[in-house]
């Protein structure tokens, strides 16, 4: 088993998880494996880690044709960092089983149909990167936090370009309510390994870790200074707008020295929520300055002994942060409608019973 916890197996994992043992048993000529990469047209798994530093899937790694593409939703089936059992020759394999996630990070994906996506599972640590030039946009990290609250891993904001600007600490001091609910914020030089060694606290041997940001915002950079060769493709941002182009075009898991394994993930411009996100967890000030009102059932518009709207006054919170987090409540609030409605059409298919558009329209009042 030594290859496989080279890329993370959980050295416990069969023999405490009932799941994974009934897996392992129900397919014994299978053997378990890791995705590495996921394309459109399949997947690479890994029994081993990469040690040929190869810019392309090394040859040991496998190709799989896709893991029961249309006979499951997207979020239950296959993704980078996922568990799964293969039988077959090395270079004939296929998935025959995907072993249960301890961590995912999901959002919603585009479309007006509510369809979930997951961006990489079985993750520790995920690294919201963003950089210290235009990038910087508290907003967007707090909805990249979101999105991690809940999924069973622990979140670490990176700053990169740190040598672009003159005062970093200036951007974490406005990253302060985060640092206050326990969110850890480091500032790098993503090219230089001495300042990107500030991070290898959260990659010690056998964790799995994911970078998550925008486009430009260093990730690639990030991951081959911690890898210690230039793997991953980089490119320079537009110096109008520090926007990036997608030079990382697939999520990949890729082998630390240290003994981690990384996760690069491509840009993501659309962070919708999935509606199983607790923002009141993400936005704990503001909870709880809210319990401090005179009135218990207080909207902090114009009710007297408002603590909310008073500390915004006083410059105890930040307006823009309090706009966020009612922007964040309506949007979870919304998918979570989405959500229920899915499952109620799932559950009228699987019993047999009226057409959920009907019933939906009953609901409403609409005959």
């Amino acid at each position: 088993m030594t290859p496989l916890r080279a890329i993370g197996w959980p050295f416990a994992g069969p023999a405490t998880d009932p799941q994974w043992a009934a897996a392992l048993a129900a397919h014994p000529q299978a053997r378990p494996a890791r995705v590495s990469e996921q394309h459109r047209s399949g997947y690479v798994v890994a029994e081993a880690p990469d040690t040929s530093h190869a810019t392309e899937s090394p040859p040991e790694w496998q190709r799989a044709p896709s893991y029961r593409k249309g006979g499951l939703p997207s979020e239950q089936r296959a993704a980078v960092g996922d568990w799964v059992l293969i039988e077959g020759e090395p270079g004939k394999s296929r998935i025959v089983a995907l072993l249960p996630r301890h961590s995912a990070i999901k959002r919603s994906a585009a479309g007006e149909h509510y369809k979930q996506q997951v961006i990489a599972a079985n993750i520790d640590i995920v690294f919201v990167v963003c950089g210290l030039d235009a990038d910087f946009n508290p907003r967007r990290i707090e909805r990249y936090l979101l999105l991690v609250q809940g999924s069973g891993s622990a979140p670490v904001v990176v700053l990169t370009k740190a040598d672009k600007v003159e005062d970093a600490q200036a951007a974490i001091d406005v990253l302060g309510d985060l640092a206050a609910q326990g969110v850890p914020v480091r500032s790098v030089n993503a090219k230089d390994p001495a300042s990107v060694a500030q991070l290898t606290p959260w990659l010690p041997a056998g964790t799995t870790a994911v970078l998550v940001g925008s486009s430009g915002a260093g990730k690639s950079t990030l991951t081959n200074t911690l890898l210690g060769i230039d793997r991953m493709k980089t490119a320079a941002v537009r110096e109008s707008d520090a926007r990036g182009r997608h030079t990382t075009t697939h999520r990949a898991l890729i082998p630390l020295p240290t003994g981690a394994c990384l996760i690069d993930t491509p840009g993501m411009r659309e962070l919708k929520p999935t509606g199983e996100e607790d923002v009141a967890e993400n936005f704990s000030d503001i909870e709880a300055l809210a319990e401090q009102c005179r009135f218990r059932d207080c909207q902090h518009q114009r009710e007297p002994g408002c603590a909310v709207r008073d500390a915004i006054a006083e410059g105890r919170l930040d307006a823009a942060r309090y706009a966020h987090y009612l922007k964040l409540r309506d949007e979870v609030a919304g998918a979570a409608d989405k959500l229920a409605t899915r499952l109620a059409q799932k559950a009228d298919e699987k019993s047999g019973g009226r057409p959920t558009g009907k019933r939906q329209d009953e609901r409403n009042g609409r005959r």
